[in-house]
């Protein structure tokens, strides 16, 4: 029986009793959630499904197109369509998380409703126990993590102006409850978040990583752990322990992946959207402790990984990876794939064998400052508007093929203008729409020639530390200023001054004197997260909560002709109103639920 058909089959048990004959044998397609008891691979199932059920960025064609940052040469996706003004309360909404969220919490309530402690997922009592914590932790932590993509995505003002989160149940429900309930308010759903993490965290390590002692096993786990029957083996106490809670486990929930759900879920009601101090107490200070934590693990900013400007293509690193292990910038990931190329594939120019699908914007390029980091409409920039690739920020080669770019394994040389072959705008149908091409996320090693292919290892991230960098900088800036370091070690102009650095953006003139301003601080702040984390789905989201989504008016590209332009001022227009800052539910949920009001119609006029 395929686990994520359990509950379904769970819920529907009570409509089902009558049709018995039409099922044959009837008892092998029925599972009663007591029978986990005895059934550990079903409970296991259970969270299983719960990570399953997490989003996952699409390289491509996900939100960035949505944003002044990228449009696609796919027709008809549903991001694209979303921005274009197609998006209304009754349509289907791509940036819905609400029946995927509120389904996992579900299972993860059968689990944590369940005898946990009388389920044998190991032999040794010991081990059992170990295991028995361990699972109960990531579920209490899956939870957190579930309600913080349904409040990013669905949280808001109603009519009446009460900010509210989303409808969270406390347990389990059966098909006989009533699911007409309120929504949690803001603040109750982010003190659920904030609890579930709480929770998980006195269960859970800080990393799963194989000890070489047994003083080195964390305290908590002692009740288990240092009892005579394990003690008294020869490495019984650690031995237990890595079994458990080492390397086996890596890419489950952990302490520092609970850091980074926390860091978010601050920096989110701490953001412009959300405040409202009769109705939300997060203050950015707040934020800037929890993203702290994750900072402090590396170090503090001296720790910002070296190689995390590209950590998608570093060769050394993906060869690297063995048992779940992370390369220094990753946190949090997915399970490597040796033998991949559906990215290039989708997103390679047409002479590279690609679709081209990601076309990055005039707007995006424009944000990347020149060489000295000055932006390029200062008077005082290096920019040459004659010959705009030179002198310029160096992630803006590393991120995006532009017309003279090289790229691919042969390093071709690309041509995106109009009257150029393939690559060129309007072309063919994979060819660019902008006169840029996507190079960021894409592995330059890959061969898309299907007489020549070569395949790559690639993972999706799920979280890294330049992220969490940023979040520092955003919230301490807003918190305490621009060099006021709050109660730690450093300060928002100490973490940008180390991500630049590492960029190759040396020169900190413009840098000290944004430190002077903390509004000109926010600004950089702002397009130093735009630069860094692009094509990574976060400009969307981060648009939403500076309420700035509906600031998006067109975006541009750029048409070359030999040696000289054509800026392309409306390659795609952008079609939001300030309402769209906040999420739909579900209108077939809000038609079935009168205490489901939907968030922000008062401003649709």
């Amino acid at each position: 029986m395929k686990l994520r058909n359990i509950f379904m089959i769970l819920a529907s048990a009570a409509l089902l009793t009558a049709c018995d004959d039409v099922f044959t044998p009837a008892a092998e397609n029925m599972k009663d959630i007591n029978e986990m008891e005895n059934d550990p691979i079903m409970a296991k199932g259970f969270v299983l499904t719960a990570y399953r059920n997490l989003p996952n960025y699409e390289v491509g064609t996900g939100t960035d197109v949505a944003t002044d940052d990228a449009v696609t040469n796919e027709k008809g996706t549903s991001w694209s369509m979303y921005a274009t003004g197609s998006w209304t309360v009754q349509s289907w909404d791509p940036t819905g998380r609400w029946n995927n969220d509120l389904s996992s919490m579900q299972y993860l309530y059968i689990f944590l409703n369940s005898n946990i402690s009388n389920i044998g997922f190991l032999k040794n009592a010991n081990e059992n126990k170990l295991m028995q914590r361990r699972l109960t932790g990531e579920a209490y932590g899956l939870l957190a993590t579930h309600a913080y993509y349904l409040l990013r995505a669905h949280a808001g003002f109603d009519n009446e102006g009460k900010l509210l989160g989303t409808q969270l149940f406390d347990g389990y429900v059966g098909t006989d409850a009533d699911f007409n309930q309120p929504r949690k308010t803001f603040q109750e759903h982010v003190d659920f978040i904030l609890a579930n993490i709480e929770k998980a965290d006195k269960l859970l390590p800080m990393n799963y990583e194989p000890v070489k002692s047994d003083d080195k096993v964390p305290a908590k786990y002692d009740d288990i752990l240092n009892v005579p029957e394990v003690t008294s083996v020869k490495d019984g106490k650690m031995g237990i322990y890595n079994k458990v809670m080492g390397e086996n486990a890596r890419q489950l929930i952990n302490g520092l992946i609970l850091r980074a759900i926390k860091a978010r879920t601050l920096l989110l009601a701490a953001s412009p959207a959300f405040q409202d101090p009769a109705q939300n107490n997060v203050t950015w200070a707040q934020a800037a402790d929890a993203a702290a934590e994750v900072v402090d693990y590396v170090g503090g900013p001296s720790g910002l990984p070296s190689t995390g400007l590209t950590y998608y293509d570093n060769d050394a690193e993906m060869s690297a990876l063995q048992n779940g292990s992370n390369p220094p910038e990753i946190i949090w990931r997915s399970t490597k794939n040796e033998g991949e190329i559906d990215d290039e594939k989708n997103n390679f120019p047409p002479s590279l064998f690609g679709s081209g699908k990601t076309n990055p914007t005039q707007n995006l390029v424009d944000a990347f400052p020149d060489a000295k980091g000055y932006p390029i409409t200062d008077a005082r920039s290096e920019y040459d508007e004659n010959n705009p690739y030179v002198n310029r920020d160096p992630r803006l080669a590393k991120y995006i093929i532009y017309n003279g770019a090289t790229a691919g394994v042969e390093n071709k040389v690309i041509k995106t203008g109009s009257s150029s072959g393939d690559d060129g705008i309007g072309r063919r149908n994979a060819s660019t729409r902008t006169g840029y091409y996507m190079k960021k996320m894409l592995r330059m090693t890959a061969n898309c020639n299907p007489s020549n292919t070569s395949k790559v290892t690639k993972y999706s991230c799920k979280a890294r530390f330049t992220e969490f960098f940023l979040d520092y900088a955003e919230a301490a800036n807003e918190a305490w200023g621009p060099k006021n370091p709050g109660t730690h070690a450093y300060s928002a102009y100490d973490v940008i001054k180390a991500i630049r650095h590492r960029a190759g953006l040396t020169d900190d003139t413009y840098l000290d004197e944004c430190a002077g301003d903390q509004a000109k601080m926010r600004e950089l702040i702002r397009n130093e997260r735009r630069l860094e984390l692009c094509f990574e789905g976060f400009r969307f989201w981060d648009l939403r909560r500076w309420n700035q989504l509906d600031k998006l008016t067109s975006v541009q590209g750029i048409d070359w002709n030999n040696d000289t332009f054509t800026i392309l001022p409306n390659v795609e227009e952008r079609h939001f109103d300030s309402y769209m800052n906040y999420g739909y539910i579900p209108y077939s949920e809000a038609l079935k639920y009168s205490n489901l009001p939907q968030f922000g119609i008062r401003n649709s006029a």
